[in-house]
């Protein structure tokens, strides 16, 4: 006992003889642990004795049960031990209700439980507070209770953890287990001593840090409170909280055993160290660095030292670099998106690449635009790699990414989809299983409409039929702004479209793609491409000056005054249903708050359609100077407007004008001085009012409304005024003239139709095709088989069968290629009149000479076959194989021949003249061609750069845009890459995507897709008023300028003076121009091809050879039998170059050059025409070719064989073309 004597010092002021009693504390614990450990087994020993007396004298029971002695004795025995089983099973139950409401009290199962464990663990580590606090006083004082206020807290602590221990101890299954845990453990060295400090008035400060352990915890804490969630999340707290506790503990321990010293040496050789001390030391150790300025003396100290090192340094060693790691791999994008007040977002998905986004944020954020004020956030599950990473970075103050999955709930909710404008779906366009990315998509659309169903979301689809699935989500409505843009459709509608005018494809995908504009300054062909280039499609609400103005004078006064072109407005019927017109004609008179759609450089030049005023603008002649005006006009009706139209134009004055009421004398002062009218046109005004009084039931004109409506004979008549309201279609007779028993057009009335077809009659052998003389066609050479992807030829050939064609001015169209692929597209294809099928491959020149390549109209190359190479270059060696082979054919003039020896003969499809009283016949006169790259073609390319290869004459970079080079700007190039600015355009304007599929598809609807949804295929429909009236729609078509009554302005006119006249006139709007590339050249040059200028300023000079780009109405005199076309002779035939849609209007005065015979032809049909025009109604299409029959071609003579012979492999005999003058 003289050991435990020490001097009485200041640290130990209550004990005179300074003696220490830490081993009274320590005692406390041992024998709480062993004391209980020592009952648990004696409980355990003493059960298992007893269940083996039990299961002995069961099995001696049991034993004289079977020998059969002594039952009566047995049952009376049995009965006091069932009573007693019974009064164990309640015993059992009531003991297992207690256990079972403690477990549910411990395990976190209920609000009562999760804040329980929650309150036990905070107050562990406010006990290991407690324990820092009081590490800085010695190891051993006398305190007293009611003085010492930590000691207070640290009481109430431990009689909690006290509480919370019976809690465990009773809902624990296995007691001995329970006992040895750690927690336990942790119990046994805290809470006793506690009380004996109370019990002693003193302090030692012990095993305290054991309570350190606690942190282990710390992860089930967090699970519990749903904080973490994620495996690398739970992992890392593990790590962290293990690490941490078991430093903090070595430490605590060092810490005892250094200030202490060794009991051995009576307490002598400890050392002051304070607990912070003592955790550097442990971390330098278990780092193995060992600086030695801080070190363990006491003996205990340096074994313990010597153990922990080895367990240390393996953990420090494996526990570190894994923690760097989770932290290291922690998402760098995993936040979540905070939504500026007052700033819109959109939420960008799908795939997402360098390429992609580089694409889609040049066009989003093109400085033409209005200040976009949207922040655009991409979330994809891949992390950006560094190029992509540095693209986010140099727009950061607009751009933000996370990393995530939209079909992901909780991801969604990170980039607040929910408060987003929009979210767009990128496709992968380059992909070799279209239909599994169009899945991909489509289970993204779900995925994002079943979290938001009001969100709007624009996405991409690769393949037509795969759009139909997006009608099978209960929440995608087009009418709310969803919108699909399938790529397919479009491309091959672009495609379509260039069949019917070459280099619309061109012009079209430049309006809608944001381009800047590049000044050049040498004359050249590229200075009027790219001024064209740098025009877009913009939309704007029109100004109440235009209101009650029909809409060409409305075109003719923006685009002369304002520099703006017009092409379409937003057209509101009686029934409040908006549609979009495209150039619909005089009988359209402009709205409040009509919505215009326009061809412009930016969107600043758009406003001042909208800011446009009369009174305050009329004499302004620089656009410039067009912004908002202060003044406010009274608004008048619209046939006051009409009136003052009227008079403006006819050149009276007001007052001696006959059109001029009463009521509108008496005012005419205030409405000069409100809304003096400019002259717009005088045919348009007083046809606007006559058709406006006529509308009236006043009395403002004392003509009655006949009860046909009444058709103008000038070229630009309209059927009636409202020609877009098929209900108001009146007359019996008009039916009559159908047969309501035929089937020509779909349901619908969109698209030519024909009964289906198998696809053995449509085949054509090299034989076959190289006996039928097929001209003025359409060539479609295609690569695939039968693993190849569908591209959907359906979209190439709709455009071409829309009803606004009439029948004899149908293309035929030939497919050349696969049998097996086209086996598979049949069935979307076998509705359609004058298609045929040359089995073969578009890079043998027997099968393009058999179908007559050189006299086609256009010659389409496209690739059905996903070339998954990793040479990009590759992507497209089939179509620049086909391109560059059909290019370097030569042929002979057989045309030539034809034209120079046969006056009575015309081959199937060169006579597709229109009547004489159409306001647009005839064709063009081209030689022939003798040379493959004369040869109209239009070759699809998934590569951009690939279409350096298609032109060998040219000087093209390979870095060069794909808009730049000479075959994009010629139209002989189409890239699907061109149409992802269809995205960001969709999203300003949804309108601008309609009116893209309008002017592309021929007429698709949502109301067709539905139908096509269903059965996929056309259904045919018998002809109705209503479905008739919309075959009255315009179509592209390019105007010549050689010949006609525009032929004056063809040499060295203005532009401007030609727009004016063709809109006048014949209500054709002009919005480009398809020039020769050399034409600005001095020389004369032979190379034939050309370029595209868009929306020419009003003073640009035309030159003779420029074809025009127009909309033209749909002509309704021009529908005529077939079979009279068939037998009347043209003097002018149609080139492989041109098509039918390349016109030339004949002028009303006799040329000299024109025979005596064109004469009397003409003034023939002229009479027959206008005794027919009496009796024919204005829809009366073709009602002669309502049935199927063949027309027999006259075999030629054989001399005129012969001739032909020598340049071209043709018999003499020219069979009928099957299927080709099938009219359906």
């Amino acid at each position: 006992m003289d050991a435990l004597i020490i001097p009485v010092t200041m640290e130990v002021p209550c004990d005179s003889r300074g003696q220490r009693m830490w081993w009274a504390f320590l005692a406390s614990s041992m024998v709480t642990f062993f004391g209980g450990l020592f009952i648990i087994l004696l409980w355990r020993t003493l059960k298992y004795l007893w269940t083996v007396c039990c299961h002995c004298g069961v099995k001696n029971k049991e034993a004289q049960k079977i020998n059969g002695g002594g039952d009566t004795q047995a049952d009376g025995a049995c009965k006091p031990t069932d009573e007693k089983e019974e009064n164990v099973a309640a015993e059992v139950g009531w003991m297992t209700s207690v256990k079972d409401w403690a477990g549910v009290m411990i395990s976190a199962q209920t609000l009562t439980g999760r804040v329980l464990v929650v309150l036990v663990f905070a107050l562990s580590i406010g006990a290991l507070v407690i324990y820092f606090i009081d590490s800085s006083n010695p190891i051993e004082s006398c305190q007293n209770f009611y003085k010492d206020f930590t000691l207070q807290i640290d009481m109430a602590f431990n009689v909690f953890f006290l509480l919370y221990f019976g809690l465990r101890f009773i809902a624990a299954n296995d007691k001995l287990w329970f006992w040895l845990e750690v927690n336990s453990v942790v119990d046994f060295f805290t809470v006793p001593p506690v009380f004996v400090s109370v019990y002693l008035n003193r302090s030692w400060l012990g095993l305290r840090f054991l309570r350190a352990l606690r942190l282990i915890q710390f992860s089930e804490i967090l699970q519990f409170l749903n904080i973490l969630k994620t495996s690398n999340s739970i992992k890392l707290v593990n790590l962290c909280s293990i690490f941490i506790s078991t430093w903090l503990t070595a430490a605590g321990f060092i810490h005892l055993v250094e200030n202490s010293g060794d009991p051995w040496e009576n307490f002598q050789n400890n050392q002051p160290l304070t607990y912070w001390e003592c955790v550097y030391l442990l971390m330098v150790t278990m780092s193995t660095v060992g600086y030695g300025d801080v070190y363990a003396k006491t003996t205990l100290g340096r074994l313990f030292m010597v153990f922990f090192i080895l367990g240390g340094l393996a953990m420090f060693a494996s526990y570190v670099p894994e923690i760097i790691e989770l932290i290291g791999n922690r998402k760098k994008y995993g936040g979540s998106y905070s939504a500026v007040s007052g700033r819109k977002h959109i939420v960008v998905c799908g795939h997402i690449t360098l390429e992609s986004v580089s694409n889609f944020l040049k066009d989003f954020l093109h400085k033409d635009r209005d200040d976009v004020n949207v922040e655009i956030v991409f979330l994809h599950n891949i992390s950006p790699n560094l190029e992509l990473e540095a693209l986010f970075k140099r727009h950061f103050t607009q751009v933000e990414f996370y990393q995530g999955s939209v079909l992901n709930p909780h991801d969604l909710a990170r980039v607040k989809i929910e408060s987003a404008d929009a979210c767009l779906i990128l496709a992968n366009k380059y992909c070799a299983d279209p239909d599994a990315e169009d899945a991909s998509n489509i289970m993204r659309v779900i995925s994002i409409k079943n979290y938001h169903p009001k969100i709007r979301i624009i996405t991409q689809m690769l393949q037509y039929h795969n759009k139909a699935h997006l009608l099978n989500i209960p929440s995608w409505n087009w009418k709310e702004g969803d919108d699909a843009i399938c790529l397919a459709e479009l491309k091959l509608g672009f495609i379509a479209q260039s069949c019917l005018a070459p280099g619309l494809s061109t012009m079209l995908a430049n309006l809608f793609s944001m381009r800047s504009f590049i000044k050049i300054e040498e004359d050249t062909w590229q200075k009027y491409y790219l001024e064209g280039v740098a025009n877009e499609m913009y939309t704007e609400y029109l100004s109440s000056a235009f209101v009650g103005l029909s809409f060409p004078a409305v075109c003719e006064l923006v685009f002369a005054k304002l520099k703006l072109l017009m092409i379409a407005i937003e057209y509101k019927s009686e029934k409040r249903e908006s549609s979009i017109l495209i150039n619909p004609g005089n009988h359209v008179k402009i709205q409040e708050g009509t919505l215009g759609f326009f061809i412009a450089s930016d969107a600043k030049e758009v406003k001042r359609a909208f800011f446009y005023c009369k009174a305050c603008h009329d004499d302004i002649t620089d656009p410039k100077r067009i912004k908002k005006c202060g003044c406010k006009r009274p608004k008048m009706s619209i046939y006051k407007r009409m009136k003052l139209a009227c008079c403006f134009d006819c050149g009276r004055s007001e007052r001696d004008c006959s059109c001029m009421s009463g009521s509108v004398h008496s005012n005419m002062d205030t409405l000069e001085r409100a809304f003096p009218l400019s002259s717009v046109s005088v045919n348009d005004c007083s046809t606007s009012l006559r058709a406006f009084e006529d509308e009236q039931p006043s009395t403002l004109s004392p003509k009655k409304k006949q009860r046909n409506g009444g058709m103008r004979n000038s070229p630009n008549s309209s059927p009636k005024l409202m020609r877009h309201d098929p209900l108001l279609i009146p007359g019996n007779e008009q039916i009559d003239n159908m047969d309501a028993n035929v089937k020509k057009y779909d349901s619908t009335g969109m698209f030519h139709w024909c009964p289906a077809k198998d696809i053995e009659k449509v085949i054509l052998t090299r034989s076959e095709a190289a006996m039928t003389v097929l001209s003025g066609h359409v060539v479609v050479c295609i690569f695939g088989d039968v693993k190849s992807a569908l591209i959907g030829l359906r979209n190439l050939v709709m455009p071409l069968r829309a009803s606004n064609f009439h029948y004899h001015e149908l293309k035929h169209i030939v497919f050349v290629g696969s049998l097996e692929y086209l086996r598979r597209e049949w069935e979307t294809l076998h509705n359609f009149p004058k298609v045929s099928i040359l089995p073969g491959t578009p890079l043998s020149r027997a099968d393009l000479r058999a179908v007559n390549i050189n006299l086609c109209d256009m010659c389409v190359i496209l690739s059905a076959n996903q070339n998954n190479i990793d040479d990009a270059s590759l992507q497209d060696k089939e179509c620049i194989l086909a391109s560059l082979n059909i290019k370097s054919m030569q042929f002979d003039d057989s045309i030539g021949v034809l034209q120079a020896n046969s006056q009575g003969f015309t081959p199937p499809g060169m006579d597709r003249s229109s009547p004489d009283n159409s306001p647009v016949h005839g064709l063009l006169r081209q030689p022939s061609i003798t040379t493959g790259a004369n040869i109209p073609i239009i070759t699809e390319l998934v590569n951009d750069s690939n279409v350096q290869f298609l032109d060998q004459d040219d000087d093209d970079d390979p870095d060069t845009e794909l808009y730049l080079t000479q075959p994009f700007a010629c139209g002989t190039a189409f890239a699907v890459s061109v149409l992802d600015s269809l995205m960001s355009a969709t999203y300003f304007n949804d309108n601008i995507l309609t009116l893209i599929r309008t002017l592309v598809t021929g007429g698709a609807t949502p109301e067709l897709e539905a139908l096509i949804a269903e059965e996929n295929a056309l259904r045919g429909g018998y002809s109705t008023p209503q479905t008739l009236a919309n075959r009255d729609r315009c179509r592209v078509a390019q105007l010549a300028l050689y010949d006609g009554p525009f032929a004056d302005l063809g040499d060295g006119g203005c532009y401007g003076d030609l727009f004016c006249k063709a809109l006048k006139t014949y209500n054709m709007l002009c919005f480009g121009i398809y020039r020769l590339r050399d034409a600005h050249l001095s020389t004369p040059s032979q190379c034939t091809k050309r370029y595209v200028i868009t929306n020419p300023p009003y003073e640009f000079e035309l030159v003779p050879t420029d074809l025009i780009f127009c909309l033209m109405q749909f002509d309704h005199n021009a529908g005529q039998s077939r079979a009279s076309l068939s037998h009347s002779s043209h003097s002018s035939y149609s080139s492989s170059k041109k098509s039918s849609s390349v016109h030339s209007i004949p002028s009303t005065a006799n040329r000299p050059n024109r025979t005596k015979t064109r004469d009397s032809r003409e003034k023939q049909n002229a009479t027959r025409m206008n005794r027919m025009g009496q009796e024919k109604k204005w829809f009366t299409d073709e009602p002669d070719n309502a049935y199927p029959r063949n027309i027999q071609i006259k075999p030629m003579s054989t001399h005129m064989a012969n001739q032909i012979n020598q340049y071209k492999s043709t018999s003499s005999l020219i069979p009928p073309i099957r299927e080709v003058e099938d009219e359906c």
